[in-house]
């Protein structure tokens, strides 16, 4: 079982759902993030005064599935999180050791 996290411009988050409910994956958890990654933040005008914004807010995804699903996973969210803009953000994928439904006691492959 892996864990796959992503982190992305909120503006994508029907698109991103939408292409991994295609894929067969229906469940994940949705974060709202800040950050900075190269972009480094910007600046904007606020009632004619400039100031920096150094943490831009993102969205963090997670979604737990099989291992053998993490290609066609990591294939959906780039394809549909990609603007072509710096700051579309990153993939990330993780070993998840253990998953327990808490409701039925389902455990691991069971549970997702």
């Amino acid at each position: 079982m892996k864990i796959v996290m992503a982190i992305i411009k909120p503006f994508k988050l029907d698109e991103v759902r939408d292409a991994l409910n295609a894929i067969g994956v229906h469940g994940l958890t949705v974060t709202e993030v800040k950050g900075y990654g190269r972009q480094k933040g910007h600046t904007e005008i606020y009632r004619g005064a400039e100031y920096a914004v150094s943490f831009l807010p993102k969205l963090k995804i997670e979604v737990a599935i099989a291992a053998e699903f993490v290609d066609k996973t990591v294939a959906a969210i780039s394809s549909a999180a990609r603007t072509g803009q710096i700051g579309d953000g990153k993939i990330f994928v993780q070993p998840l050791e253990q998953t327990i439904r808490i409701r039925t006691g389902e455990r691991d492959a069971d549970a997702l």
